[in-house]
């Protein structure tokens, strides 16, 4: 489930960095909103799988502040990428018994 969630955040990452630095200036600079729809599109559905996996995570693999600050990192720039290094720490592991 973590290596899913990190794919899927580092897609999600990536799609927000070229929709702000590829795509927006190609619709206001050079007047080719295309991409804007493109990305925009592209981002908009990482995103909501970002969080869909985010929810179906928490209660199988990780503690209910994973949620929390899963959320907050897929808001940040750059925060699925932070995000993930903290994943892949251990530091919501769910205790076992």
């Amino acid at each position: 489930m973590k290596q899913l969630l990190a794919f899927v955040g580092y897609l999600e990452g990536f799609s927000f960095l070229i929709l702000m630095f590829y795509a927006m200036p190609m619709k206001y600079f050079a007047g080719e909103p295309e991409m804007v729809s493109l990305f925009g599109s592209l981002h908009g559905g990482l995103f909501v799988a970002y969080i869909g996996l985010l929810f179906f995570g928490v209660g199988k693999h990780w503690t209910f502040t994973a949620l929390i600050h899963g959320f907050i990192a897929a808001v940040v720039p750059a925060g699925p990428f932070l995000f993930e290094g903290m994943l892949v720490g251990g530091e919501y592991d769910l205790q076992t018994v």
